[in-house]
């Protein structure tokens, strides 16, 4: 069976030209960076080559970016820290967050009694900044905003440098999970004024069990992981050699090719928008991610127009790796807090999620297979719910 991966914004393949930098790294580079020999020496050179790469893509001094496993422990640490060690008393977030974040904020409300304040998106998944303003100009409580850039599911872009100016405005501090659009978009954060980002190596053909936070130097974070030096001692322990490699590779090449790349999934996206909306009759699309300007290029959330709930194993098993929403959520028995936010209740009772999202090796056969095979599934449903209202 030809198999075909349609999950790029749970995880991406790795580039062949990264599993050789990582494999060379690992024979040649095994010393420990700490150590002052010339084996770690050696180590930490080929670390902070990567932690200027970065540096340089961002806009920001090295000592600004801290090498972590994941997207998900930089946000928890950037969220956790906030509170512990700058005094935050108070976040700003909205129902759209990933998990990591949304669970943090939840901790620290839970054992710190932090106030959370929820921004609650229109049907769209777009998020009010009169409102954020209207919050921020509330109290005078030391105030964390956390806003992703893009979201997981739905692909919408926030404005992350309007935000960023009304918190500087109003004395807050910002964070933004960037996780979607590290090496995907030109962020620049000498002018966009977030104080703290994450990324994941694995999000843009990188490995996995590699990411780092952009802390702003100005912000007197610390960090929740002690026990070392490693990392301007906010992330101790001896740091990942051959996957920090691995993600400096990755970020070479994916902004090398960035406008390559992102021409063609947008070629890729409208395709599959205007293929899906010709074979499958009542298909509708979720949040902004059907429309260009508002959207990132890798994501497209469709709303099928019949209850499946085993659509992924049936995809799955026609060959076609496909997700219904976050990688985080796989497997819950009811819809993700994206999906209860942009869809009414008709369509969450009578419809199917389904998120698609691309990668550079998406092809127009791959999304001409994935029509076929949902027309397939959908013979055996008597489609009555086309004129469900989509809110």
């Amino acid at each position: 069976m030809n198999k075909i991966y349609l999950d790029n914004a749970a995880t991406t393949p790795l580039s062949e030209e990264v599993i050789d930098a990582m494999v060379d790294t690992m024979k040649m580079n095994f010393g420990n960076p700490s150590s002052t020999h010339s084996f770690g020496q050696e180590a930490k050179i080929l670390i902070e080559n990567v932690r200027r790469q970065i540096a340089d893509y961002l806009h920001v001094t090295p000592a600004e970016i801290i090498f972590t496993s994941c997207g998900t422990e930089s946000n928890n640490m950037i969220i956790k820290s906030s509170v512990d060690h700058l005094g935050v008393e108070r976040i700003i977030s909205t129902p759209l967050e990933h998990k990591c974040v949304s669970e943090s904020i939840l901790d620290m409300k839970n054992r710190k009694g932090v106030e959370v304040n929820y921004i609650r998106p229109n049907e769209k998944g777009d998020i009010d900044l009169n409102k954020l303003e209207e919050l921020l100009k509330s109290s005078d409580k030391k105030t964390l905003v956390s806003l992703m850039h893009v979201n997981n599911e739905i692909g919408n872009i926030y404005d992350i440098k309007k935000i960023a100016e009304l918190c500087k405005a109003n004395n807050a501090l910002f964070h933004s999970d960037t996780v979607q659009t590290m090496a995907h978009m030109n962020l620049d954060f000498s002018d966009i004024q977030v104080d703290f980002a994450s990324c994941s190596a694995h999000k843009f053909h990188g490995p996995k069990g590699v990411g780092f936070a952009f802390i702003r130097k100005s912000s007197g974070l610390k960090g929740i992981i002690t026990g070392g030096p490693q990392e301007r001692s906010l992330r101790a322990g001896t740091e990942n050699v051959a996957g920090i490699v691995g993600l400096g590779k990755a970020l070479e090449i994916s902004l090398k090719n960035m406008e390559a790349y992102t021409n063609h999934m947008q070629e890729i996206k409208s395709y599959a928008i205007e293929r899906l909306s010709a074979e499958i009759s009542g298909i509708k699309f979720n949040g902004r991610s059907a429309e260009k300007e508002n959207s990132l290029y890798t994501v497209l959330s469709a709303l099928l127009p019949y209850k499946n709930p085993l659509i992924g194993l049936q995809l799955d098993m026609k060959g076609i790796a496909i997700s219904q929403g976050s990688a985080c959520s796989s497997g819950a028995s009811k819809p993700s807090m994206v999906m209860m936010m942009v869809l009414s209740e008709d369509e969450m009772d009578h419809c199917t999620p389904l998120r698609i999202s691309f990668s550079h090796m998406t092809t127009k056969e791959d999304i001409d297979a994935l029509v076929t095979a949902l027309k397939e599934i959908s013979s055996d449903f008597v489609i009555e719910n086309t004129n469900v209202e989509h809110r």
